[in-house]
């Protein structure tokens, strides 16, 4: 059998489910690896904080007797994966909201999509990955577990909200994990990891809230998958996406993206932009992006850089998305204080004072300025939706700038100033949010390494619902600049 090791560096997760499918390695050794793997390296990444091995092992050995009787398999067979530590839940495990002390204990009784779909398709939980407090933040650290270090860098921060997620990829720990998004959460650790991050269309897969069956809306919010190949995130995806009555905004049709993968990006239109006309980049990034995007015209696609009409600066988006966010932040406090447990009261400090910050603002904020809000964000909208009708793509960098320094009091935030100039430390330097304002799918891939070896991520921007598109530019981007040989860099 391999070891740990061999199997981090040479398999995937859709070659290790075709190989337990095969007999030629059982669940049982494959969550054990994993289990192994973990032990030997989570310490230095702080990747994964909550660890369910004891379900994990109870349920390899059901998918090793399933094998053995012939039963018909899911596509996830066998593999362990892990889900997030944030709004994300398996009934029994703990969920702290994101390194909430006062919640070190607090369990779920409930299933959110991610779990329920990819167990039902024979994935493993091995465990929780780490997040910041109620992942309202671009980078990944807090008070209970601390920040989550960048298996490029470990004293730079991996990004977030979704970062124990990517550090766990990027580090080989497990090749699929969990990433939820409403500003960029699965994108944004992506790209300082190197890894590859998908955001569906909204609608695509399910997001079942309660008590607010709306909340995914405003901005639009995501579960989707991280990886290290574009192949494990189609297998995911397949898993994934389809109509759940539950979910009032859910799309009914299906998406072939295992067909995606072989299909061919000629003769397509990509309009490229640096900065969405309104961001400061760090030219490092720019470097590696400019590169990275004449992929696609060797491969027969017409890149054309465009001038985007947003005229809004990015520090007021910025503090717009903040906006839109803290409501939702209010009404999970205020959902807890119902239940009996008043975290602002009584667990002041177990919060960031940024987060108390716009937890004020939202607390104040009248409908008159909420929908004025919306407003601003109807202008981002017609900015973009011409863009995308004329073309079939929009590239970017993904973030403007490259992985931070982690901090050592579990508040790490993103920079002061890029290129000289003043930006939101929460969310200012993610290009991602803006098509979290439009709900159109996205993905960031491993573009390259800047000269200093970290990562550095290229957002691929699809038509509405064009999930497939997103795929197809994806893989053709994967083919010709194979981006496996990067992970040799970690530093584990």
């Amino acid at each position: 059998m391999k070891t740990p090791e061999d199997l981090a560096k040479t398999e995937s997760a859709a070659s290790l489910a075709a190989r337990i499918r095969r007999k030629e390695i059982s669940p049982v050794e494959v969550v054990e690896s994993a289990i192994n793997r973990i032990e030997t390296h989570n310490s230095k990444i702080n990747a994964l904080i909550i660890f369910g091995y004891e379900d994990a092992c109870k349920a390899a050995k059901a998918a090793e007797a399933a094998v053995m009787r012939g039963d018909k398999l899911g596509p996830l067979h066998g593999v362990p994966i892990a889900m997030k530590d944030c709004f994300d839940f398996k009934p029994g495990w703990v969920t702290t909201f994101g390194g909430i002390r006062a919640l070190k204990n607090h369990v779920a009784d409930t299933y959110c999509m991610f779990v329920e779909r990819m167990e039902k398709a024979g994935a493993i939980m091995v465990g929780k990955t780490n997040s910041p407090v109620f992942g309202f933040r671009g980078t990944c650290d807090n008070y209970l577990f601390g920040p989550s270090r960048n298996p490029f860098d470990l004293t730079k921060n991996t990004g977030g909200s979704s970062g124990g997620s990517a550090g766990a990829v990027a580090a080989g720990l497990l090749l699929l994990c969990e990433g939820t998004d409403g500003g960029g959460s699965i994108r944004i650790p992506a790209s300082w990891c190197g890894v590859f991050g998908y955001k569906p269309a909204f609608g695509r897969v399910p997001l079942v809230t309660r008590p607010d069956a709306f909340s995914g809306n405003i901005p639009f919010i995501f579960e989707g998958p991280i990886s290290r190949t574009v192949e494990d995130s189609a297998v995911a995806m397949s898993v994934l996406a389809g109509y759940d009555s539950r979910d009032p905004y859910a799309i009914e049709g299906s998406v072939d993206f295992m067909g995606a993968l072989k299909k061919s990006i000629a003769g397509k239109k990509i309009a490229y932009t640096r900065d969405y006309g309104i961001f400061p980049v760090d030219k490092r990034v720019i470097a590696v992006v400019d590169r990275a995007v004449t992929v696609f015209e060797e491969a027969g696609a017409h890149v054309e850089e465009v001038k985007i009409d947003i005229r809004r600066s990015h520090m007021e988006l910025s503090d717009m998305w903040c906006r839109l966010i803290a409501p939702k932040q209010v009404a999970v406090l205020e959902g807890f204080k119902r239940q009996g447990i008043d975290l602002m009261r009584d667990h002041h400090d177990d919060f960031p004072p940024e987060f108390w910050h716009w937890d004020e603002i939202g607390r104040r904020m009248s409908a008159v300025q909420y929908l004025a809000d919306e407003v601003m964000r109807t202008e981002v909208f017609d900015a973009l939706r011409p863009v995308l009708d004329a073309h079939d793509y929009i590239v970017s960098p993904t973030l403007a700038c490259l992985a931070v320094d982690n901090a050592t009091d579990g508040n790490t935030v993103g920079p002061e100033t890029i290129e000289g100039e003043k930006i939101n430390r929460l969310i200012g330097w993610c290009m991602t949010y803006l098509i979290n304002f439009i709900g159109y799918p996205a993905a960031t891939v491993p573009a390259g390494l800047a000269d200093n070896g970290l990562p550095v991520g290229m957002q691929i921007v699809g038509k509405r619902y064009a999930d497939e598109d997103v795929f197809v530019a994806s893989a053709e981007f994967e083919r010709r600049r194979p981006w496996m040989d990067t992970y040799r860099r970690c530093k584990l």
